[in-house]
């Protein structure tokens, strides 16, 4: 995805050293995860091997599950264009079969009752929308009732990326154009996407009014989960509700190029998950990905690369992921009680 606005990036990272993820409290059976790219590749992987953990999942600009199987080709030549062919989704439901059957993954019932949001671009020149489309057959199998718990959602002339429906607030420099993508990958469509994906996990919302959503942006350390690929920092939107507990959860993953160390807090402040959380007692988590070597775009390791280096076979898409490990390490604290 795009490049950094280093000025954003820099006030960000002069900051001072955050504090610890906090314990909310956080009601365990009120959670879903999202995300865009390789976000969305990574909270398919998340909802796969903890279904029992999340009652929805929402992704776009996404292919299947498990499409790189491990395999840097396969991602850039088969999860993201067609190079290589189309993703074979008959051998990714045999790998699906043999997680399970090794207890690397949810089970199946668990994962038949989750709700489901897909988002893609018609224009999207970086993650075909064929993709995204064999993401919905993926589900179509494995939902109870794909008619009522799957969603699928293209936007003519939208790109690849986040579309948002900007407020009166939102800076020129965090959108991009809706059909172009690159910048932030903010799309100016005039889309609330999050909004229409909210509402869809969680049932029927309370609508934002215009105002600054009440509640905190908090930075905090993330070196505490001691994770290959995460960055220091992390992001969490607390609703002033949110601090005595019982508050739903949304996990939100970024894309490649759009954590904080490349755009600054642009995801983080302008999504439209905050408005969101904030009228509905609902804590947003913005775990941050770091860039690297392996990994230069600061990507969520949906192709194995957290792994790869000592794995013949990496299993970063199942329960002994080096990244959902870490993930789940955060959700578990925010559902600890609050120490008095």
């Amino acid at each position: 995805m795009g490049l950094a606005l280093p000025s954003v990036a820099q006030e960000s990272v002069a900051q001072e050293s955050p504090p610890d993820l906090p314990r909310l409290a956080i009601d365990a059976e009120n959670v879903s995860v999202i995300g865009v790219s390789s976000g969305g590749y990574m909270a398919t992987q998340l909802a796969v091997a903890w279904p029992e953990r999340f009652v929805g999942l929402g992704v776009l600009g996404t292919g299947p599950w498990a499409c790189a199987q491990g395999a840097l080709s396969l991602a850039l030549g088969q999860c993201m264009g067609d190079r290589l062919g189309s993703p074979d989704l008959g051998q990714l439901s045999q790998r699906l079969q043999d997680f399970r059957r090794r207890d690397l993954v949810g089970d199946a019932d668990e994962l038949a009752e989750m709700r489901v949001f897909i988002w893609h671009g018609e224009e999207d020149e970086t993650v075909l929308p064929s993709l995204g489309k064999a993401l919905v057959a993926q589900f179509d199998e494995w939902l109870a009732d794909p008619a009522e718990q799957l969603r699928l959602l293209v936007s003519e002339d939208a790109g690849h990326g986040w579309p948002v429906a900007a407020r009166s607030d939102t800076p020129v420099t965090a959108l991009a154009e809706c059909d172009e993508g690159g910048g932030t990958h903010l799309l100016g469509c005039n889309l609330d996407i999050a909004g229409r994906m909210l509402n869809w996990l969680h049932g029927d919302l309370t609508r934002p009014t215009g105002d600054e959503p009440e509640g905190r942006l908090l930075r905090f350390d993330q070196a505490a989960f001691d994770t290959k690929g995460f960055a220091d920092s992390g992001y969490s939107f607390i609703p002033e509700a949110c601090q005595e507990g019982d508050c739903g959860l949304t996990v939100a993953l970024h894309g490649c190029g759009m954590g904080a160390e490349q755009i600054g807090e642009a995801f983080v402040r302008h999504s439209g998950l905050n408005e969101w959380a904030a009228a509905n007692h609902h804590v947003v988590l913005y775990p941050q990905a770091q860039t690297s070597l392996p990994n230069p775009q600061g990507c969520w390791d949906w192709w194995g690369f957290a792994e790869s280096t000592w794995q013949l076979n990496p299993l970063h898409d199942s329960r002994q992921g080096t990244q959902l490990s870490g993930l789940m390490a955060m959700i578990d604290r925010l559902q600890q009680t609050p120490e008095r």
